[in-house]
């Protein structure tokens, strides 16, 4: 373990700050386009988030990718799941024949889909887009003992940054992150329960659709497993190790990993929402890089969000996972980034641009419409 830590801290050390020269650039540009100031809402301030974490003030995201990852969960034979272990193997080869919802909406996106096998319980047959990173079959059974050594939990996590790496090389603007495992909830559950202080019972959702008696049988689970193991909450990766996953570890490493190259990162649902509380416990940093897909219907993501401090782009009642709430929302931040590039601004258009104070109504009534964020603001020049 040793030999991978002062690689992970100079990882933590990479991430900077958002640009706010950028950021100051974008919001000036912004409030000179051919609209009243704030009435793109979310879009604008998203738009001026990637600015800020690229570092360009008209930034573009046209290069971008879907990294998801595959391991299994000893915890699965503790009867947390619908379905069986062996659906993990089943649904990385559908996504490698582009049968999956994954590969059905990024292809729509126009994102590319990255597999990679972090733990499949199984070993999979060779195929050109499959990326194999195994470091376990699978992780041990977390109400018995840890599921990993400290050792597994990092190289997962470094396995993440190198797969992340691989994919800015090819060209990446955007990345979303994505994941495949039966019984990932459950850990995700315990993960969070641990990182936010929050009962195991109120972050503890049906994943793949249990019954009433499931779900209390996977709540005592994650009790036993916690008391057992005794993770510490201040410590991420001994948490990863003691009730995390292979594949959760991993999309820490593709988070922290992304924001070392100022590239942003699009989270899925709870399982990437799990991944994003270890990574913001690592480098506090990491949060101004994130951008929350949606909101899954599991009911632990809402209190990651809340800690967190995000905002989803999205609500439609999901809960698969894979990535596919990310690569919904790419399409916004498409839209927010091509918006504040290619957009006329009023000198450019020869539209006239107001002639008032724009917070208030003629007859000195203040604009109630307007983005309270904005009132706030002050002028482009407000260094």
């Amino acid at each position: 373990m040793a030999r991978l830590l002062p690689r992970l801290a100079a990882l933590v050390e990479r991430i900077e700050p958002l640009d706010d020269g950028a950021m100051r650039r974008a919001r000036a540009r912004q409030d000179q386009l051919t609209k009243p100031p704030g009435s793109l809402g979310r879009l604008e301030e998203l738009a001026i988030q990637i600015a800020g974490i690229t570092g360009r003030d008209r930034p573009r995201v046209d290069r971008k990718a879907v990294i998801v990852l595959a391991a299994d969960h000893g915890v699965a034979a503790a009867g947390v799941s619908a379905y069986p272990q062996a659906v993990t193997a089943q649904m990385v080869q559908n996504f490698l024949a582009g049968g999956a919802a994954i590969n059905v909406l990024s292809q729509r996106a126009g994102v590319r889909v990255v597999v990679a096998d972090l733990g499949v319980a199984v070993d999979l047959p060779p195929h050109p887009f499959l990326i194999t990173r195994k470091i376990g079959r699978g992780t041990r059974n977390m109400t018995e003992g840890p599921a990993m050594t400290p050792d597994q939990a990092l190289t997962a996590v470094i396995a993440g940054v190198e797969i992340v790496d691989a994919e800015i090389e090819r060209g990446l603007d955007l990345v979303g992150t994505g994941e495949m495992g039966i019984g990932n909830t459950t850990a995700s559950s315990a993960i969070t329960a641990v990182l936010t202080g929050a009962a195991p019972g109120a972050v503890t959702g049906r994943g793949t659709g249990i019954d009433d008696r499931a779900w209390a049988r996977k709540v005592a689970a994650i009790e036993r497993a916690i008391s057992l193991n005794r993770p510490d909450p201040d410590d991420p990766l001994d948490v990863l190790s003691k009730v995390g996953g292979y594949e959760i570890a991993g999309l820490v490493g593709v988070i922290l990993g992304s924001a070392s190259h100022r590239v942003p990162v699009v989270l899925d649902g709870f399982i990437s929402g799990a991944a994003a509380l270890a990574a913001s416990k690592i480098c506090p940093r990491v949060r101004d890089y994130l951008v929350a897909g949606h909101r899954s219907a599991e009911a632990g993501h809402g209190v990651i969000l809340e800690y967190l401090g995000l905002a989803p782009l999205l609500d439609l009642g999901l809960r698969l996972g894979e990535g596919t709430g990310a690569v919904l929302a790419m399409h916004l931040i498409d839209d927010a980034v091509a918006l504040l590039d290619e957009m006329a601004t009023f000198a450019e258009a020869g539209v006239s641009g107001p002639t008032h104070d724009a917070s208030r109504l003629p007859g000195g009534l203040p604009d109630t419409n307007r983005n309270p964020a904005d009132r706030d603001r002050g002028t482009p020049d407000d260094g």
